[in-house]
């Protein structure tokens, strides 16, 4: 199964301009003055360099940095606030920097800026301007779940914009990660993410659907799941087992914030047979066909995507006409 696909995943960008995934939908936080929030107690925060966006300018950047905390911390909480003109964010780790920390830059920026021992991971994101998640208290045991975050962990946060006044507007994210006390025993949770690489749209075309099957970590349990496209997409689909399953996991018509199933406390969810079936339906109005890719405008996405345990790693499941291959 390696040889399916692992070159394109190297050079792929495969998450742009739209929300979804792991933001957790509808929580929200008050901020102290537009764009800031207090920093954690214990944890760390992240507040990308300011960017200056024109009139009727859509784009997206990548922030790379280092994260600031200095002891391994296991995060079961995050904040975050954009400023406005901010569509949505999402906050990659990787194994070693993928551009110098500090760095501000529209190119090379999702999971295709990296190589194969490199992979970003998908940590946290949020499609609201203010938005707050908060990981399961309980694990079935009695213990917390929290994501691990190691010292000095080189990390992005990859942020889209659009500025639809007539006036230039300042941007940049805020994000806390908010952490355990030290030696507070905890199950590791970690993310779980899909992405179909084989979408193929034919011009002026309605109905078209995507579809693929991916293995879930066996004995895993998940807490959280939502689905990532672009705007042809009219539903998002995420089924419990393979392709002839009828079993809903999570369902939506709204490709823009199409919100998430939250499983909060035990038994949370596990899927039939370690296999979870995701699928996107099209409408592509334009005269030209739609693939994969991360142009909101001329491409396409459909992922599936959450957070299970317990985990000793995130899981990537990346996925090209001959089959799929968990990363």
């Amino acid at each position: 199964m390696r040889s399916i696909g692992l070159a394109l995943v190297l050079t792929s960008s495969l998450v742009a301009c739209n929300g979804g995934g792991t933001s957790g939908g509808d929580d929200t936080v008050e901020p102290d003055a537009p764009g800031t929030i207090d920093p954690p107690a214990r944890g760390f925060q992240v507040t990308s360099k300011d960017v200056t966006i024109m009139p009727g300018e859509e784009i997206t950047y990548c922030y790379y940095f280092r994260t600031p905390n200095t002891e391994m911390m296991a995060i079961n909480k995050w904040k975050s606030v954009m400023t406005p003109g901010s569509h949505h964010m999402i906050m990659f780790t990787t194994a070693t920097d993928v551009m110098p920390p500090g760095t501000v830059s529209p190119s090379n920026c999702g999971f295709g800026a990296s190589n194969g021992s490199n992979a970003p991971s998908w940590t946290y994101s949020a499609q609201n301007a203010l938005n707050e998640i908060e990981l399961p208290s309980d694990d079935g045991a009695g213990k917390p779940l929290a994501q691990e975050i190691a010292p000095n962990t080189p990390a992005y946060f990859q942020m889209h914009y659009l500025n639809a006044t007539d006036e230039p507007l300042v941007v940049h994210v805020t994000l806390n990660a908010e952490a355990l006390a030290a030696g507070t025993a905890f199950t590791k949770t970690a993310a779980y993410t899909t992405y179909n690489a084989a979408i193929q749209i034919p011009a002026m075309s309605n109905g078209t659907t995507a579809t693929k099957t991916c293995t879930t970590p066996a004995g895993s349990k998940f807490w959280l799941m939502s689905t990532h496209a672009h705007k042809q997409a009219v539903k998002t689909t995420i089924k419990n087992g393979g392709p002839a399953s009828t079993d809903i996991t999570f369902e939506s018509t709204d490709w823009e914030h199409p919100g998430a199933q939250k499983w909060m406390a035990a038994p949370f969810y596990t899927f039939a047979g370690n296999q979870l079936t995701f699928s996107c339906t099209y409408n592509n109005p334009n005269s030209y066909p739609i693939t994969s890719g991360d142009s909101a405008d001329s491409d396409e996405m459909c992922m599936a995507s959450g957070y299970y345990f317990p985990a000793t790693e995130p899981v990537f499941c990346y996925c090209v006409a001959q089959g799929c291959l968990n990363l």
